[in-house]
């Protein structure tokens, strides 16, 4: 027995060795709380709880696994995973299933959501050309890293998946950023995208433009278009200081707010667990994009600079949206919060970025 104990004690250790404790332990803490408040969000429907508890496992196999994998073996399959993702995301216009867009696969166990992986594969790609090209970045190889951006994240919109579409540009922009652009081009193509905000309406579908004005004014239809947000906001200011308790949410258990175990999660923590129970999860989200920033500057190489820093910058913005969306300070578009909403590619996509970053800082060593 004690032969046993001590195996499994060295090999669980060599496993484990290349992952980052305190962000394993944040992002443990974080999913242990998307499962409380899916096990009250869900109500009866307990196979919500276990069916994301073995998504989170899944995920964090595939986190443990890529912590090991050297970056130089990243670099080196980066084309083919983001031609893989190029092609899983063309398949979808064929094959795609979903209620009111195109956007997963099905492939009989379970959905593949492309556009998620387009999240890791885009910046993998940009870091892997940038990493070989001159910094920081001319107006050619802005022009190439611009045709890798704009080539999914076209066809994400198409489907349409607007929210999507924008994570996957952030996190290519993130990219660009961190290879070092000069600000006063990051300044020219800033004025230049909200400039061209006015023409852009015309392309808009009615449904995204709807989101808009909404967004604008929710009360101007509050038993229709604008229920969503209205009923978001009633959740979490009913919450207060210390919420209501578990499974006290009125908003979600009666059926007023929507979506509410995935988009709208972040209003039943906040309906349920109050000022309290917010403040801590934010604090777990800035801690995880702290520690991967952390971790990414101290990458030795370009291409791992620039790939850890651009995945630690795009979970922010996850975080961004999604909390100023159920908020009411941003539109609706769709993107969940991470690691909190109910949803498996998602989830497994995220942590598997995290092991990527976990890599960067595991085989800290100079690569060509």
């Amino acid at each position: 027995m004690i032969v046993l104990l001590q195996w499994l004690r060295e090999t669980l250790g060599r496993l484990f060795e290349k992952v980052d404790l305190p962000l394993l332990l944040a992002l443990l803490c974080v999913m242990l709380i998307s499962l409380v408040v899916l096990a009250s969000a869900g109500g009866d429907n307990t196979r919500l709880v276990f069916s994301q508890a073995a998504r989170f496992g899944l995920g964090l196999g595939a986190m443990v696994l890529l912590s090991r994998v050297a970056p130089a073996k990243l670099r080196l399959w980066t084309p083919l995973a983001y031609g893989v993702s190029l092609v899983l995301l063309a398949l979808v216009f064929v094959f795609g299933s979903g209620r009111s867009a195109d956007l997963w696969l099905d492939l009989g166990l379970f959905y593949l959501q492309p556009g998620e992986l387009l999240k890791l594969s885009v910046p993998m790609m940009l870091a892997w050309y940038l990493h070989g090209s001159v910094l920081p970045p001319t107006w050619k190889s802005l022009a190439v890293a611009a045709a890798i951006i704009g080539l999914p994240v076209a066809m994400i919109i198409k489907q349409p998946d607007l929210g999507t579409g924008m994570l996957v540009a952030a996190s290519g922009a993130f990219a660009i950023y961190l290879a070092g652009m000069a600000w006063w081009r990051i300044g020219l193509f800033a004025g230049l995208g909200l400039a061209s905000l006015p023409a852009v309406w015309p392309f808009l579908l009615p449904h995204q433009r709807e989101r808009v004005l909404t967004f604008l004014d929710p009360e101007s239809d509050p038993l229709g278009t604008g229920w969503n947000i209205i009923q978001s906001k009633i959740a979490i200011g009913s919450g207060g200081f210390s919420g209501k308790g578990w499974g006290q949410g009125s908003q979600a258990h009666l059926d007023f707010l929507p979506e509410h175990t995935t988009d709208f999660i972040f209003s039943v923590l906040s309906e349920e667990w109050g000022w309290l129970g917010v403040v801590t999860l934010l604090a777990l989200y800035l801690f995880i994009v702290g520690r991967c920033i952390w971790l990414a500057a101290g990458a030795r190489d370009g291409y791992s600079r620039i790939l850890a820093g651009a995945l630690a910058m795009t979970f922010s913005v996850y975080v961004i949206v999604n909390g100023g969306m159920v908020a009411g300070l941003l539109p609706v578009v769709g993107v969940p919060m991470p690691l909190l909403s109910y949803g498996g590619t998602s989830a497994v996509s995220l942590l598997v970025g995290f092991g990527m970053v976990m890599s960067v800082h595991a085989h800290r060593k100079f690569m060509a």
